[in-house]
């Protein structure tokens, strides 16, 4: 079983400023979730190497039993330091990929045409695609075998507009992902603000917010062993 994990190379918060990347729980949740299963895990970024963490990911309120095992596991911090380029990836060589949220994807990934070939491939060959958190923004470009946007007409989740608000982001990220998804004609979803959110439509899986990481990770892992 081999998963591959696709993370953000996209660091800056817009004009604001500030600083973005991946969410570290929504990396190391999941990846753990497909460690211990016994999965083979890759990392890859559209430009290698390390990608970035948000920072506000790495404050102390931010912590879960995952993250931690993450800031200690010197092996995943090699790994992240070292992830493949997208260009280095054959889709051919995994079972399913899984993309971790943060604002960065909102910049990079959602237009990064190597990754919408991945995730195309993937879709063509009936493997689990999954994202969770702003992670989802990474399909609003995707198109499925007919020529169709990929998330028309399915079920799919992703960060809030309430959220996105309630994190004072509104106006700084490019667009805000639950307009988009309706938008694009996808069933969106959603559950009650930073609670566990997952929706399995067929082969696609996705997640809310931080929250639901874990879960997006599990029903992945249940669809592989199905």
């Amino acid at each position: 079983m081999k998963i591959l994990m696709v993370l953000t190379s996209h660091d800056k918060l817009g004009d604001s400023g500030h600083k973005t990347g991946f969410w570290a729980e929504e990396f190391a949740a999941p990846y753990y979730a497909f460690k211990d299963a016994g999965a083979e895990v890759a990392v890859a970024t559209p430009m290698g190497g390390q990608p970035p963490i948000d920072p506000n990911s790495e404050q102390a309120d931010a912590q879960t039993t995952a993250t931690v095992r993450l800031f200690e596991d010197r092996d995943a911090l090699d790994q992240l330091a070292t992830s493949l380029k997208l260009t280095e990836v054959n889709p051919d060589d995994f079972d399913a990929v899984f993309y971790p949220g943060g604002h960065g994807p909102l910049w990079d990934l959602v237009n990064d045409e190597l990754s919408l070939q991945l995730i195309e491939k993937f879709w063509r060959q009936g493997k689990p695609v999954s994202a969770v958190c702003h992670a989802p923004a990474v399909l609003v470009n995707a198109k499925d075998q007919q020529g169709e946007t990929l998330v028309k007409g399915r079920k799919v989740s992703g960060f809030t507009n309430s959220e996105e608000a309630g994190v004072g982001l509104t106006e700084v990220v490019p667009f805000l992902l639950e307009d988009r998804l309706i938008e694009l004609g996808a069933d969106y979803q959603k559950g009650d603000d930073w609670q566990s959110f997952v929706v399995v439509d067929g082969q696609l899986i996705t997640g809310q917010n931080p929250a639901s990481s874990e879960a997006v990770a599990r029903e992945l892992l249940k669809k592989l062993a199905g």
